[in-house]
């Protein structure tokens, strides 16, 4: 068995499904068709609430041409997005906002905030917006807007959010969460975002990180360790397939390990320069995985001989913590999800991928156990020729006396 052969067709595969995952997201900015058609120069993908902001900036007319998406929410939810010309918070942010109204239609509307205590009620803002629509597509609201900007300036503080409706009336969006983090800062003129107020990060470079974090942690851990478990427990049944099982075993393993070691370098990144953000379940869970993957690659180096008799022990080290491993994985990659504020779409494919390994380990057990009864059945027989060997003696003796 060529085993630099196996492991460069794991890496290929785990690289596919890294490019699936990026262009999966790639889609959702630059590369998204809206349905009248419109082209936009710059799109950002915003930090928090699964929200993107394109635009076109003309710098003829001072004007902008934007369309903000807001994903993940349903047709009884409210969404907003907001320049803020003097300030640095949610008081004096003038918003366009937009949700289904009673009759069934998509109603956009501007509205200024003044205060913290606001009904979102229908008003002009402190600049022109000669231009304003929406629509509502799957999971997503857009609004569509043309923005006369106050004079001399491009950079603004911005702001966006979401809540639910009751009838006609815009209730009160949480206040905890993504949706006290849902600020940040814009140029227009740039095409630069940065998360939080006062600038930073940049928004679409703090949102590249994250799902660079998340794309190498779900292929590693959520899928490359079940799939070399399942090489371990089904393929060794299969004479023909030894020892290959083992260096499939191995190889996948191996390269789950050092690109879930990738992924969890880059959730200690995201960790440090994420002040005041905190997934605490999420981070415990990543560091008792890297914990104990560790421990089984070193414990393959010191992995007895099958006739040793330690090897039980080491057996069943082994597979507990391996089954752990894979158990916790699959609760992190949820938990994960739940941090990238509803990218639906990926956990949707990640369930995809579960059910289908899962509806392979389901089959390759039951032909598990098939292959073993019958071996066993062979065996029995094979040592018996003659059926139950005391039944035979007392027949022969019977006749004997007869």
């Amino acid at each position: 068995m060529d085993t630099k052969l196996l492991t460069s067709n794991l890496v290929l595969f785990s690289s596919i499904l890294l490019t699936l995952f990026t262009f999966s997201y790639g889609q959702n900015c630059s590369t998204h068709q809206f349905t009248n058609n419109n082209l936009f120069s710059t799109c950002n993908p915003l930090p928090v609430l699964n929200s993107f902001l394109h635009w076109t900036y003309h710098p003829d007319n001072h004007t902008v041409d934007l369309a903000y998406r807001h994903g993940g929410v349903t047709e009884s939810s409210w969404v907003a997005w907001a320049l803020n010309p003097d300030g640095t918070g949610m008081a004096g942010c003038q918003s366009l906002i937009a949700f289904r109204n009673s009759s069934g239609q998509i109603h956009a509307y501007t509205s200024p905030i003044t205060s913290y205590n606001t009904d979102l009620s229908e008003g002009a803002l402190s600049f022109g917006v000669p231009r304003i629509s929406a629509e509502f597509v799957g999971s997503e609201m857009i609004i569509f807007a043309t923005l006369e900007l106050p004079a001399n300036r491009t950079s603004f503080t911005q702001v966006w959010q979401n809540g639910p409706v009751s009838g006609q009336a815009l209730q009160v969006h949480q206040t905890s969460g993504d949706n006290i983090r849902s600020i940040g800062t814009v140029d227009f003129a740039s095409g630069q975002t940065s998360a939080g107020a006062g600038g930073g990060i940049s928004a679409s470079a703090r949102q590249r990180r994250r799902n660079i974090h998340g794309v190498l942690n779900a292929v590693s851990w959520g899928v490359l360790m079940p799939m070399g478990a399942i090489f371990a427990r089904y393929l060794k049944v299969f004479k023909s397939a030894n020892p290959a099982w083992f260096y499939l075993h191995a190889g996948c393993q191996t390269v789950a390990y050092a690109v879930g070691v990738a992924g969890w370098g880059t959730g200690l990144k995201l960790g440090s320069d994420s002040v005041g953000i905190r997934f605490d379940t999420h981070r415990n869970i990543g560091i008792t995985l890297f914990c104990l993957g560790t421990l089984q690659v070193f414990a393959l180096l010191l992995r007895p001989k099958p006739d040793h008799k330690f090897r039980l022990y080491w057996n069943i080290y082994h597979h507990v913590t391996g089954y752990t491993v894979i158990i916790l994985s699959i609760i992190n990659v949820f938990e994960g999800f739940d941090a990238l504020s509803g990218q639906k779409n990926w956990k949707k494919a990640y369930i995809g991928v579960i059910i289908f390994l899962g509806a392979i380990a389901v089959l390759l057990e039951a032909i598990t156990w098939f292959i073993v009864i019958k071996r066993k059945k062979t065996s029995v027989s094979d040592k018996n020729p003659h059926g139950n060997g005391t039944n035979g003696y007392a027949g022969r003796s019977h006749d004997q006396t007869a």
